[in-house]
């Protein structure tokens, strides 16, 4: 457990690295006694500050929502960041990668809310309920960790690793198999990775629900409007300069994301 005052340093540090474009070692080297209360005290230092200076929070995301993952990072259960305004990245419009750290892009079900989610009750059939509809979304996902060294203390401070969001314009959930849609990236015609939305907790419906509960433990509603990305159903891939990044979904449509 960390000091308040150590807290705030380190989110100074991740702060720093993200407008400097210039990743720190791991968090976990520097203080070794943290823990994932401190990270996500450390995660929402950093989100206050940024809602201080004027952005706005427009959803959340979900990560290590596959057993590989969590297997991977030691832990029994996802972890989830903030998605703000500025994040949010227009359709088929460049994006430089000199930008970001070391970018990656992951394909996602995204969830539009139409509804406010109950809280800690709140089950998958309830997200249906009030998903205005889901989205073909891509997150570009980026570590201020250098090399991507992260440990889950690491990239739940660092706000779940999120960087940025395109998304579609999607289709009502009651018309679709959530778990049975099949996702393809491309980029170049080349196929560089494909997964179905059962890879994410075997639905991305429970995934949300996951979320809802957890953030309400904090006082943190999911809104009306909001935006959920309920985690990746691919693995992630790097983004290069040059690259146009394409994620096709069976009975959703597609979206793209170029880089430079």
């Amino acid at each position: 457990m960390l000091t308040d005052r150590q807290r705030h340093a380190a989110a100074e540090l991740l702060r720093s690295a993200e407008l400097g474009v210039t990743p720190i070692a791991p968090l976990t080297e520097a203080y070794p006694g943290i823990d994932t209360e401190d990270a996500y005290e450390i995660q929402l230092i950093n989100i206050r500050h940024r809602v201080a200076a004027g952005a706005e929070v427009r959803g959340h995301k979900v990560g290590l929502s596959s057993p590989v993952m969590q297997q991977m990072m030691g832990v029994g259960e996802p972890d989830y960041g903030h998605l703000l305004h500025d994040m949010e990245l227009a359709p088929d419009a460049p994006v430089p990668v000199s930008r970001y750290c070391l970018p990656r892009v992951e394909v996602e079900v995204g969830f539009v809310l139409g509804d406010d989610l109950p809280g800690e009750t709140c089950t998958p059939a309830d997200v249906l309920a009030a998903t205005e509809r889901v989205v073909p979304a891509l997150e570009l996902i980026d570590s201020r960790i250098r090399d991507w060294r992260i440990s889950i203390a690491d990239t739940i401070a660092d706000n779940a690793s999120s960087a940025g969001y395109v998304i579609g314009e999607g289709r009502d959930p009651r018309e679709l198999d959530l778990k049975a849609i099949e996702a393809r990236l491309t980029s170049g015609g080349e196929l560089l990775a494909r997964g179905r939305g059962d890879a994410v907790l075997g639905d991305p419906a429970v995934c949300v629900a996951w979320l809802a509960r957890t953030v309400a433990r904090f006082g943190v509603p999911l809104k009306k409007g909001h935006l959920v990305l309920p985690g990746s159903c691919t693995r992630a891939v790097d983004a290069v300069p040059g690259a146009t990044f394409t994620a096709e979904f069976s009975g959703l449509g597609s979206i793209s994301l170029p880089f430079i």
